[in-house]
């Protein structure tokens, strides 16, 4: 990761400074002495911080305020901390927000990112100047990059940046250790939002600076005379580009039109009857995800493209089948694989993506798929900090080789000839006109109450049976043996 220098490009700061404000006017009201966050003297190692606040209370406090559950609470905490409102304590390098005892400080308001202080690089190396003498130059690898990065680029003032740091960090010493420890995290909770460390993404960043990719790292692309020949080509090829006209355009909606037209049935007559006008749910049932034997339509529909045999889960299985027949079964499941990767929690994506690389792609692998080296290269690369569309290289090129190589076997194969000569066409239910009255009938339901209505009676009925306690079954049993005993008497 290389140092850049700050460049405007003439709205850095605009296009966020809405979200900004925003999120200013919600950290000063968690900082209310009253109603917000609480906050108290916190025990770090062996250094007193005041004013110290736990991820488990911000979690609550901003789920309570905003009537949602923990994990969007913890969400939306995590954005503060992405954009340096709230710094962690413990862990620098993580900038995520912990439901846990992590303890955690306001930022003060001199470092928020509405300020609109530019992180200049004269800055960043007086900061890592005043750590060089703090740490005994035992800094970061990444900052010791910089470090000496800046030091080279910097070496005509060099002598003021180092008298700079000494003299920040003399007048340090003179403060009370809880306020050095403090300012200091301070400032490097600043750094960590503003030159974040390698493999993070920087909230910061907008534009062309935006880096969205972890795995790209800058020094692989250096700015060499080839790097602007390839982005002048690229640009005239751009610029020499055909423009389809708009006939052309207007001619595909139509030719779309016209193939899907007797697939949609709001647009023309479904078979058996329209559920959404006769209230009879045969069509449903014959249209179920996974049901044995499909229609007709349905499997016509599986001819318009290989993304449409791919979308339905019955086509999806009798294409498997067909692979199966073929040997080559591991492309249809690894491409299942990705897409479960890439619509998967977040949680249990770094374990889905090594156990995909042990089964698919690995040397020696069990179910090893074909794929050329420059695709596995990026693959590979990208494996070593995953994240959901890491494998969308490898994924692509499975898809175009079963697209172009299978699917077109696929149509002329005995399984889809099978599945063809099977498929069933239903007959057209005849209702009259009063059935159909009828069922409007039924169909017609009064307007349901606001969702937040419902939540909110929902959390009174919680706090009620909170408060009404255990309750003893000794007492409801003596309660229904009364009442019978009562009943009887007055039958007597």
């Amino acid at each position: 990761m290389t140092i850049r220098n700050i460049i405007d490009h003439g709205q850095r700061y605009r296009p966020r400074m809405a979200c900004l404000k925003k999120v200013e006017a919600l950290v000063v009201e968690m900082q209310d002495p009253k109603n917000g966050v609480k906050s108290q003297t916190q025990r770090l190692v062996i250094t007193t911080i005041p004013h110290a606040i736990t991820g488990e209370d911000i979690v609550a406090w901003i789920a309570n305020r905003f009537k949602v559950d923990s994990v969007e609470a913890q969400g939306i905490g995590t954005m503060m901390v992405a954009f340096g409102y709230i710094y962690p304590l413990q862990d620098h390098k993580k900038l995520i927000l912990k439901p846990d005892t992590s303890l955690y400080r306001f930022q003060t308001p001199y470092f928020w990112p509405a300020q609109q202080w530019p992180a200049e690089d004269t800055d960043y190396a007086i900061y890592l100047a005043k750590r060089n003498i703090r740490k005994k130059g035992m800094l970061e690898l990444y900052e010791q990059e910089h470090y000496n990065s800046l030091h080279k680029w910097m070496n005509h003032k060099w002598d003021f940046i180092v008298m700079q740091a000494k003299e920040q960090y003399r007048a340090g010493k003179e403060r009370k250790k809880p306020d050095r420890v403090v300012f200091d995290c301070q400032e490097r909770a600043y750094w960590v939002v503003h030159r974040p460390p390698p493999g993070t993404i920087s909230a910061m960043d907008y534009g062309i600076d935006r880096l969205i990719d972890p795995n790209v790292d800058e020094v692989t692309e250096k700015k060499t005379h080839d790097y602007y020949r390839r982005i002048i080509i690229y640009t005239q090829q751009s610029i020499m580009r055909s423009r389809v006209k708009s006939s052309v355009s207007v001619g595909a909606i139509v030719k779309y039109m016209t193939t899907y037209k007797n697939h949609d049935p709001f647009l023309a007559p479904c078979l058996p009857s329209s559920p959404w006008l006769t209230d009879d749910v045969t069509y449903w049932d014959l249209n179920m995800p996974n049901v044995e034997i499909p229609t007709k339509m349905r499997v016509e529909r599986w001819t318009f493209g290989f993304g449409e045999l791919l979308s339905d889960p019955r086509g999806r299985a009798d294409f498997r089948l067909f692979l199966k027949k073929e040997f080559s079964g591991e492309n249809l499941a690894f491409w299942e694989t990705c897409e479960d990767l890439k619509w998967g929690a977040a949680a249990t994506m770094k374990e889905k993506a090594q156990q995909i690389y042990k089964t698919f792609l690995a040397p020696g692998a069990p179910r090893w798929i074909n794929i050329d080296g420059k695709t596995m290269e990026i693959t590979v690369k990208g494996l070593v900090h995953p994240h959901r569309y890491v494998l969308d290289a490898a994924q692509t090129h499975i898809y175009m080789l079963m697209k172009k190589d299978s699917f077109g076997r696929y149509m002329k194969s005995p399984v889809f000839k099978e599945t063809q000569r099977k498929a069933i066409c239903p007959e057209a239910h005849r209702f009259t006109d009063a059935q159909l009255e009828q069922n409007a009938r039924k169909r017609t339901r009064k307007a349901s109450l606001s969702p937040l209505i419902v939540r909110q009676q929902e959390q009174e009925e919680k706090a009620r049976l909170a408060a009404s306690g255990p309750v003893d079954i000794t007492q409801v049993m003596s309660k229904l043996d009364r009442r019978n005993m009562l009943k009887e008497g007055e039958k007597k």
